[in-house]
């Protein structure tokens, strides 16, 4: 019902910025939230951002001040804006959508985007 797809990441040095994109297709407007996590090797895949259908976002305690995400809810299209970055960012970035199909709430996920910090 919903395909996603991130793009944007890539190699850069501490202290450096990177946006990441987020593309949604099919039923878009199903979705209700859509969020940012990240994977590094070894570790579990944590939260990084959420923003919801209302523009309510939350972040977690390790990118706020440095992290911002937004979206364009028309082309269910959504970002997260990353400055300040830290050796300790570095993992795969994955978008998920929470969209709803019938009476029931489903989740999607894209394929990931590798980030790198590092001199």
């Amino acid at each position: 019902q919903v395909q996603l797809a991130e793009s944007g990441g890539g190699l850069v040095q501490p202290g450096g910025s990177l946006r990441l994109s987020c593309a949604a297709s099919g039923s878009i407007f199903s979705i209700r939230s859509m969020g940012w996590f990240r994977q590094a090797p070894g570790k579990q895949r944590d939260l990084v951002a959420i923003i919801t259908s209302g523009g309510s976002t939350t972040y977690a305690d390790s990118v706020k001040g440095r992290f911002t995400v937004s979206r364009d809810i028309a082309v269910g299209t959504m970002y997260l804006h990353m400055n300040s970055l830290k050796p300790e960012d570095t993992a795969v970035y994955y978008c998920n959508a929470a969209f709803q199909r019938g009476l029931r709430t489903e989740n999607s996920w894209g394929q990931g985007t590798q980030v790198t910090v590092s001199s």
